[in-house]
């Protein structure tokens, strides 16, 4: 059985999300404490042009449940304000959520106890569809086309291969070995696989990821996101990320899978199979992205 987790560090970046981040805070001040731990929160504003900063001071006068500490970064990216939150807390427990999400109520609780009763240093936590802004809940049918990022791996805790950065967590002693994000990626910067690349560094250190079902968040539904035109976007953009990381064989793997899922998608529009073609598509464009990226490169090293 692993030690017992006495400080967990709640790392919250955030940038022109004051509606939501409230949200989440609220959802954080009815959170049960693990047996044992103190709970501190660390929110790190990215350069927030709203009224993100009024509402943190506001919350900061409060008698908080948890103590809530506030760091500005004016460097854009989330890798940047992940990297500053966690050069600054101290929990042995360090516990990341996207600013759009709020949690269960024993959200914390059953992350330390997952740690506790598995071999994992760092552990993905269920992402599950929540509301928009007038409570409406999405439609079971369309869950792609609302286009945020969705984990449910099954009822049960087993290992995985890599952490969504939107509920993941981990042991600081995964600091130690492989350091801190890469600033080249995530939202801000390249756009997204700041949690990729930073999940492949931790298993190729030989250290275990897991997923529990029982930590669980509801991730904000936005019009804003909806749609085709957003995810094409949205999957170009990671494949543009990946391709800074990453080592793909153009010839065996990028071209291949680029007329796998062009041919994917023909099929399943002639089908009539909605989904399928919606998850196809965003495949192709991650690959067109890498293509791009990677050719981008090549043309600036010349």
């Amino acid at each position: 059985m692993a030690p017992s987790i006495e400080k967990i560090s709640v790392i919250i970046p955030t940038r022109n999300r004051a509606q939501s981040l409230a949200a989440l805070l609220e959802s954080l001040a009815r959170a049960e404490t693990p047996q044992g731990a103190t709970i501190v929160i660390f929110i790190v504003d990215n350069g927030s042009t709203d009224g993100t900063a009024v509402m943190l001071q506001k919350r900061i006068s409060l008698q908080n449940r948890y103590p809530l500490r506030v760091f500005n970064q004016p460097t854009p990216g989330k890798s940047n304000a992940l990297n500053l939150a966690l050069a600054n807390c101290d929990g042995d427990l360090l516990v990341v959520f996207d600013d759009d999400v709020t949690v269960e109520p024993r959200c914390l609780v059953e992350l330390a106890a997952a740690y506790r009763n598995s071999g994992f240093a760092a552990i993905q936590g269920r992402i599950l569809p929540g509301r928009d802004s007038e409570g409406r809940s999405a439609d079971d049918n369309r869950l792609r086309e609302y286009n945020i990022p969705l984990i449910d791996y099954g009822d049960e805790i087993r290992e995985i291969r890599g952490l969504t950065g939107t509920n993941m967590s981990f042991k600081r002693e995964i600091l130690d070995v492989i350091g801190y994000f890469d600033a080249r990626l995530g939202p801000g910067a390249a756009g997204f696989s700041e949690d990729t690349e930073f999940s492949l560094r931790i298993r190729k250190a030989g250290f275990k990821i897991g997923y529990t079902p029982h930590a669980v968040v509801y991730h904000e539904l936005n019009p804003n996101r909806y749609g085709g035109a957003y995810n094409r976007d949205v999957e170009f953009r990671k494949g543009m990320s990946r391709s800074l990381y990453r080592r793909d064989s153009m010839v065996f793997n990028v071209v291949p899978n680029l007329v796998a899922n062009f041919l994917r998608l023909a099929l399943y529009r002639s089908l009539g199979k909605r989904q399928k073609a919606y998850k196809t598509e965003g495949r192709l464009f991650k690959y067109l992205g890498y293509v791009a990226g990677k050719l981008r490169r090549r043309s600036a090293a010349r």
